[in-house]
């Protein structure tokens, strides 16, 4: 399976280990106002993006039928756990969570 991550910066690191999303999710201390998340992208288009709020969105850019979900105050390990089944491919499970859309 094919996946990336956007770091706060905006560079993208392809396929990332788990100990790579970690530091990446460790970027968002340096967010700002251009600059306010993390994003791990599947293949399929599924995308979760992390906030430092805890803010998380769940979104398929392509899928215009779908409207983003968000969930608030996310703990960060979650968040791992979340961005370790989208790089599986398992968008089933992400999917069943409480989204509010």
């Amino acid at each position: 399976m094919r996946y990336f991550m956007y770091d706060v910066t905006g560079g993208t690191v392809d396929e990332p280990d788990p100990k790579t999303m970690r530091r990446v999710l460790d970027g968002l201390a340096q967010a700002d106002d251009e600059h306010p998340d993390v994003s791990l992208t599947h293949e399929s288009g599924w995308c979760l993006s992390a906030f430092s709020g805890g803010l998380l969105v769940w979104e398929n850019p392509d899928e215009d039928a779908m409207a983003p979900g968000e969930m608030r105050d996310v703990a960060r390990e979650e968040v791992l756990r979340l961005f370790g089944l989208l790089a599986a491919g398992d968008v089933a499970a992400i999917e069943a969570l409480p989204w509010q859309r």
